[in-house]
């Protein structure tokens, strides 16, 4: 049980989807008072920030990550005002920082994936562990994950697995690895999707092929695809964010899905079911830097810091619906949250998935053979 003095946090049902794409017309956007409340939306063509005062935070963070009673809450505490773009995926946030946005942001909220790759073109400065509290708090996994040794540039904010929803009362037999999609093709027929993701998609083939999800193996990725292709003509879509209102109205069987999504949806029909594959899948974790040119760097460790305290960490647990890396937040969490295998799988389940991580000049090929599966 969590020390009786501290508070405990309850999910709810109400959160937005992970990566949900920016949807909204720029009209109803300018609508927003969001400069009032500390936000911003990012203006990809807007000229970078230049280094300001002292008592400002520029942050670059996905939707849906911060809101504005935390800013709120940390403005109180420092002093400092928070300022929030956002963005939609990590190739647009890289896009961005190529172009000049390193020195407009002192915070940046990149996945696992893109923090190796941030790191080796040189855009984060080495953390200064001495003025950082809490990593030792993080659960053994996430102190020195594989792609960031040692959390040399990141520190990681919140995880969760790639898997499958489905319908247990459609489906009356058991969805347990990726290859029952292709055992129940036909029985499935229109009633399945997968995710609009390039290397979830084949990195679910890899792993049931018994392949790494970053193979470098061209062989490999064409069994990939050729498998995917197979199943190909019985998806009703690739969608990420779709799948949601079909699946609960009972339209589709089952979908690809992560986890903080299932999460989110299964309270509202009780009869979906969510599984990471035994044959393993993949381990997304989210991460907080600081770019190279940050023009407030010492505001930056302030906000790793406060986001790094057990109580923030839980909250986040309780708003985004996603697992937290703090051994001290987990601690914090309700036990009907902890025992939840939604979003703290068994460790046997974990062990079996991979992070993805950048595939080099490999690229080319897993965007050729996307571009050939997802045309056809």
């Amino acid at each position: 049980m969590p020390p009786t003095n501290l508070p405990t946090y309850r999910l709810n049902s109400t959160r937005p989807t992970r990566r949900k794409f920016l949807q909204t017309s720029a009209a109803a956007l300018s609508g927003l008072t969001l400069s009032s409340c500390g936000w911003r939306l990012a203006d990809v063509q807007s000229a970078p920030i230049t280094k300001g005062a002292s008592d400002k935070l520029y942050i670059y963070t996905w939707e849906g990550y911060t809101d504005k009673a935390l800013l709120d809450r940390f403005t109180e505490k420092t002093g400092i005002q928070v300022i929030a773009d956002v963005f939609d995926s990590n190739e647009a946030m890289l896009a961005r920082i190529q172009a000049g946005g390193g020195s407009a942001y002192s915070i940046i909220y990149p996945s696992d994936y893109m923090v190796l790759l941030m790191s080796e073109l040189g855009l984060l400065i080495e953390l200064d562990r001495s003025l950082l509290g809490g990593l030792d708090r993080l659960i053994k996994q996430f102190q020195s994950p594989v792609y960031d040794p040692g959390n040399r540039y990141s520190v990681p904010l919140a995880w969760g697995t790639t898997g499958l929803i489905y319908n247990t009362e459609k489906i009356k037999y058991p969805i347990e690895d990726w290859d029952d999609l292709w055992k129940n093709q036909k029985a499935l027929s229109k009633r399945m999707t997968l995710l609009n993701d390039l290397r979830e998609v084949m990195g679910a083939a890899l792993r049931m092929l018994g392949y790494s999800l970053n193979t470098t193996n061209p062989n490999e990725i064409r069994e990939a695809y050729e498998k995917l292709s197979e199943l190909k003509p019985d998806l009703a879509s690739f969608t990420t964010d779709a799948w949601r209102p079909q699946m609960l109205v009972g339209d589709l069987m089952v979908a690809m899905c992560y986890s903080s999504d299932a999460n989110e949806v299964i309270p509202e029909n009780t009869n979906l079911q969510y599984i990471v594959p035994r044959s393993g899948s993949s381990l997304w974790t989210d991460t907080l830097v600081i770019p190279k040119f940050a023009p407030n760097p010492e505001a930056a460790y302030k906000w790793i810091n406060f986001m790094l305290q057990g109580d923030v960490a839980a909250s986040l647990v309780d708003r985004l619906s996603f697992s937290t890396p703090s051994e001290e937040a987990f601690n914090l969490l309700e036990p009907e949250v902890r025992e939840n295998k939604i979003l703290f799988p068994p460790q046997e389940l974990l062990a079996k998935c991979q992070g993805i991580a950048p595939v080099g000049e490999v690229t080319a090929v897993y965007d050729r053979y996307w571009t050939k599966l997802t045309s056809e």
